[in-house]
């Protein structure tokens, strides 16, 4: 699969209170979360955002508590996948559990600039980005990760599975 977008860079460290404040965790409706995603980091960001954009992070994405409200966030907002240096262990499993593709690269992370364009290939894990014509190797996501990305997360994998 080929993901395609803008990109939106963020730094180190970015939890999952900047993500999407605590103050709005009184919902699980995806949509409404997506209203606020990174509110606290850039004003009226849920207004920018487009279909497809691509976060790119440093290390240690998504640390904080362990809610999966943060990736579901991300990926309501429209997000297509986040690219960082690293990412906390929970947002990890938790991303891959509602279907948001991460991919981790150092090299990616510390290049691409804001508003890049850049595509990613899941199945191959070659980041490319296309503002400068530079590539970057993450690793790639396994047949069995693309499944539940491709079925929208882990519960709708286990449905699709039993019917």
């Amino acid at each position: 699969m080929l993901l395609q977008g803008k990109v939106w860079k963020f730094g180190d460290d970015i939890d999952t209170d900047a993500i999407i404040p605590a103050r709005y965790l009184n919902t699980s409706n995806h949509a409404e979360l997506a209203q606020y995603v990174m509110e606290d980091a850039v004003a009226g960001f849920s207004k920018q955002v487009s279909e497809g954009d691509i976060f790119v992070a440093g290390k240690n994405f998504g640390c904080g508590s362990s809610r999966e409200h943060a990736p579901i966030a991300i990926k309501a907002a429209g997000v297509s996948c986040v690219i960082a240096d690293s990412f906390a262990r929970i947002f990890f499993r938790n991303s891959f559990n509602i279907g948001l593709p991460i991919f981790e690269s150092k090299e990616a992370a510390a290049a691409i600039a804001q508003g890049d364009q850049v595509e990613v290939n899941t199945s191959t894990g070659v980041i490319t980005n296309v503002t400068t014509g530079k590539t970057y190797q993450a690793a790639p996501i396994p047949d069995f990760m693309q499944e539940l990305i491709s079925s929208g997360g882990l519960m709708n994998y286990i449905k699709n599975k039993k019917m």
